[in-house]
């Protein structure tokens, strides 16, 4: 306790350089969970469609690797797989791509995603706050997503609009469907979908079939990959890192990412080391004079490194609080993410790393001192 007093006193001899070390802190774990929020956001994108109907084992056509670009396949298949052992049913799934153009002349891309009656497999639970699912029956009738309004003019409920030239209206409202690329995502009938999309009745874009209990899924899995051609079974959790994987791969995303995160790293590192190395070395009198009065090296470093972490717990603080409140912000606008607590604690470890490393600066400077020289004149 006595060394936490010490510590604090130290900081406190020099509030402007204090300051300024926590300031970096502050900056670098900010930054960070910043980039670290928006490429969550971005990956859960990506895999959006996989994400939300992870309690299915996928079927696709054999070359797809990526949920986004589904190519069509026999509807007859369907069949096949609902004989296999385990197999409860096996839901189509019909993702057709449309222009939406409304009344206002707004008018987007929008992926058109058609499911199965009276399950309605494939629509996420509690994606629809505004609605029901039996809204989604009468003829015409779509849905659009609540973060998409005020981009297409703000239509309301019972508002008609067209999708290819087709005319349709709002029956639900979703909030969160969120695509990579910016689409729009509209639910709908699964014969509905195909004819907005003009796909064929005897194509879809996906199984989703229902296993009698998740432990036999990969069995399923791997029967249907080993005895059944043209076609490819994922386990959800495979398909959604596969689709994210092939992303990141065709963009320069992770690059992106990646890089701003390491020059935040970079910039909180030596904001820090030279603030906390100009401080000692202001204070050199200061520590000459412990080291003179018996303090040993073990005993500075534990007071530098005490410093540093005094730094990182404050920082993390304020850092953190200013990361929520940039998610709370940004949500606002649709763009949804949360961190697990795993991130959590990644972001105080990033913190602490950043504090602790900074100091090392000092630390050498420090010990290399020989005690008798603040004595000099």
């Amino acid at each position: 306790m006595q060394l936490f007093f010490t510590a604090l006193k130290f900081m406190k001899f020099d509030k402007p350089k204090s300051v300024g070390a926590l300031f970096g802190v502050i900056i670098s774990i900010f930054l960070v969970g910043q980039q670290t929020g928006i490429f969550t956001f971005l990956t859960n994108a990506m895999c959006y469609y996989v994400r939300v109907n992870d309690g299915y084992v996928w079927v696709t056509d054999n070359k797809t690797e990526n949920v986004n670009a589904l190519a069509p396949i026999d509807v007859r298949l369907g069949y096949e797989i609902e004989s296999l052992p385990h197999v409860e049913k096996a839901h189509q799934l019909v993702i057709s791509n449309g222009a939406a153009r409304f009344t206002d002349g707004t008018s987007a891309g929008m992926s058109v995603v058609g499911v199965e009656l009276p399950e309605f497999n494939g629509i996420q639970d509690g994606i629809i706050y505004d609605g029901k699912h039996a809204d989604l029956i009468p003829d015409g009738a779509v849905s659009v997503d609540f973060f998409d309004s005020k981009a297409l003019g703000n239509p309301a409920k019972g508002n008609y609009f067209e999708i290819n030239g087709k005319q349709v209206y709002i029956a639900a409202m979703t909030k969160g469907a969120r695509s990579f690329g910016g689409g729009l995502i509209s639910y709908t009938t699964i014969a509905r979908a195909r004819f907005l999309g003009n796909v064929p009745i005897s194509r879809t874009s996906a199984f989703l079939v229902k296993v009698d209990e998740d432990k036999h899924m990969e069995d399923v899995v791997n029967y249907i990959n080993a005895n059944i051609p043209g076609v490819k079974a994922w386990m959800p959790t495979e398909f959604k890192n596969q689709t994210i994987l092939t992303v990141l791969k065709s963009s320069g995303i992770a690059f992106s990412f990646g890089t701003l995160i390491i020059f935040a790293l970079l910039s909180g590192f030596v904001i820090i080391g030279l603030t906390l190395y100009s401080a000692a070395i202001d204070r050199i009198k200061d520590y000459g004079t412990l080291k003179a009065i018996g303090a040993t090296n073990g005993y500075i470093r534990k007071l530098i490194l005490m410093q540093a972490i005094i730094y990182s717990i404050i920082g993390f603080i304020i850092g953190y609080a200013l990361i929520e409140g940039f998610r709370n912000g940004i949500a606002n606008a649709g763009t949804l993410f949360t961190f697990s607590p795993m991130i959590k604690v990644g972001f105080f470890v990033i913190t602490a790393v950043i504090s602790i490393s900074g100091t090392l600066f000092a630390i050498r400077r420090i010990t290399k001192l020989e005690p008798a020289s603040v004595f000099r004149t």
